[in-house]
């Protein structure tokens, strides 16, 4: 049996082989069709980990306090997994930043797993992928994950659509842009962690977040929780690990985390379904789809009416390869 074939790879998964966990996410990013086989297979072990995103802008010090919150996990013998969502690089397509170099006191502990993943070309802050690696590492037993994602703002948006808990760092140098960043990061967050607590504005940060917390409704019924941290000393770490588990309790008794779990995977169902139909188009090949982008090129047709025209398009399609294969 080979090494990287299917079956020797989900045995290793099982096993929390790191090797076979970082052999099937490489296959989740580079779009490799025997994934889908190995999800089908892992995927019934999945719904055990506890996922939670980190996020915020640039500088905020992010990697750094997810490496001292993975230790400050493992000291109460839990594995962890770390995915680092960073930039694409425009020549390699890989990640930009490669958090790995930045975690290596991560590297020594084998309860650990780090993972740095690109986002090529994802506008909300997430690899593609991500939702599929954190199934893989769901499966091979880590039970807290940590999503760190790329720091770019507002439109960071669909972590908390992927994950159960975020926490969104920010640090004293954000205290003029709280009121713009409302409508965003604001949003989103279960917990708030301001780091680099020992500059000066820490203070006046802390206040700035809980008056805006105060303007707008709770999420699941959770009123946010606001830290301080100084992660390069680990202070503010542990208090951090209590407030994401009283988060989770609170999920958890109040039966929201069943919801906050079906409506991520109402999103994912979604997107997947979008991604399949628009790689169907794209295999799509035939008269028809030109005629449609001639006639909307020619104005004669809206985009809106083409892409309608051509969903059906596909459904006739389909139902006549159906219908063809079951006459045979």
């Amino acid at each position: 049996m080979s090494r990287n074939s299917v079956e020797s790879l989900v045995v290793g998964l099982a096993a929390c082989d790191m090797l076979a966990v970082a052999r099937l996410i490489s296959w989740a990013e580079n779009r490799d069709r025997r994934i889908a086989e190995v999800l089908r297979r892992v995927y019934p072990r999945t719904g055990n980990a506890y996922r939670v995103g980190i996020t915020g802008p640039p500088g905020a010090g992010k990697s750094t306090l997810i490496a001292r919150l993975a230790l400050k996990l493992r000291e109460r013998d839990e594995k962890v997994a770390v995915v680092a969502v960073d930039p694409t690089s425009p020549f390699t397509g890989g990640a930009l930043l490669g958090d790995r170099f930045r975690m290596t006191d991560l590297s020594e502990d084998p309860g650990i797993f780090v993972r740095s993943m690109a986002s090529r070309g994802s506008r909300g802050g997430l690899a593609a992928a991500t939702e599929e690696a954190m199934d893989l590492l769901d499966a091979a037993g880590y039970r807290t994950i940590l999503v760190e994602t790329v720091g770019v703002g507002q439109v960071e948006l669909d972590i908390a659509q992927a994950t159960d808990s975020v926490a969104v760092l920010l640090v004293p140098e954000s205290g003029d842009g709280i009121q713009a960043m409302k409508a965003g990061l604001m949003e989103i967050g279960d917990v708030f962690v301001v780091n680099k607590a020992d500059r000066e504005g820490a203070d006046r940060l802390v206040t700035e977040i809980e008056s805006v917390l105060d303007l707008r409704p709770y999420r699941d019924g959770w009123r946010p929780e606001v830290l301080r941290t100084v992660s390069h000393k680990g202070e503010g770490v542990p208090e951090l690990v209590e407030a994401l588990a009283r988060h989770r309790a609170h999920l958890e008794e109040t039966g929201k985390l069943a919801e906050r779990r079906r409506r991520t995977l109402r999103l994912r169902l979604l997107g997947e379904a979008r991604q399949a139909l628009l790689e169907r188009i794209r295999r799509t090949e035939g008269v028809e789809l030109e005629d449609l982008l001639n006639r909307v090129a020619a104005r004669e047709i809206t985009p809106h009416d083409a892409a309608r025209d051509m969903v059906d398009l596909l459904g006739t399609r389909t139902r006549d390869e159906t219908n063809g294969g079951g006459a045979d």
